[in-house]
């Protein structure tokens, strides 16, 4: 994925949690559990109780450089390991323009429910149902191995089960994401805004991921040289 965009929405991403955590210093309710952390929100300071959360984060650090270490970051190495675990993976002929009618992009697809589901099922062949697995969907050709590996990333993070990744917070994080109009922070309630911080913080784990594997890749060695020797490259 492009280096600068993914820098772009790095930024942007923070200004959301920012405004998300102001929203929250207004809550009447104080703590809230998921399924691996407690939020505790004082007046003097916030506490975030997430031992269980952070360990996992590590592991799925780890793990996924392990992996793209041993598959060299392979797009189709990356998307057999997926189909090993028992994910499915669709390539299919404008995959792009079909997934743009349900708002997504190609890539890691979340559950799904309902008409979205089964818009998916028509698109893919999967069997007839109301509710869909997580899956990938890719359109045929080549794949861009930066896109991939931040998708990657977000699936290994979503079967390690960590939070962020509910049918109903992805449905709401995409909601948010594109609306840019401020009386939605006041339509959501405490759960709403600390799912929303968990679906970004997993997305920003995914971004940093992604951006210091490239600083290690030969290509962006070579920019970086190019740009260190004469100023400026074409990109």
């Amino acid at each position: 994925m492009n280096n600068l965009y993914k820098r772009v929405k790095y930024f942007f991403l923070s200004l959301k949690a920012k405004n998300l955590q102001k929203r929250l210093r207004h809550m009447t309710k104080k703590s809230f559990k998921n399924k691996t952390s407690k939020n505790v929100l004082g007046q003097a300071a916030d506490l975030t109780i997430n031992t269980q959360t952070q360990k996992i984060i590590d592991d799925v650090k780890n793990n996924v450089a392990a992996i793209v270490k041993r598959t060299n970051c392979n797009p189709q190495e990356l998307l057999n390991y997926v189909k090993a675990a028992k994910t499915p993976v669709y390539k299919i002929d404008n995959a792009d323009k079909l997934l743009r009618i349900i708002k997504e992009e190609e890539g890691l697809i979340c559950e799904k429910i309902g008409l979205d589901a089964i818009f998916l099922c028509i698109i893919t062949g999967h069997p007839l149902t109301f509710k869909t697995p997580p899956m990938f969907i890719m359109r045929n050709g080549n794949i861009e191995k930066f896109y991939l590996l931040h998708h990657f990333y977000r699936w290994y993070s979503l079967k390690s089960d960590l939070p962020g990744f509910e049918q109903d917070t992805q449905k709401k994080f995409k909601i948010f994401m594109n609306d840019e109009d401020e009386t939605l922070y006041n339509r959501l309630s405490m759960q709403d805004i600390l799912s929303l911080k968990e679906a970004i913080a997993r997305d920003r784990e995914a971004t940093d991921f992604v951006l210091e594997y490239t600083k290690h890749t030969e290509g962006s060695q070579k920019v970086l040289d190019k740009i260190k020797n004469e100023g400026g490259a074409n990109i």
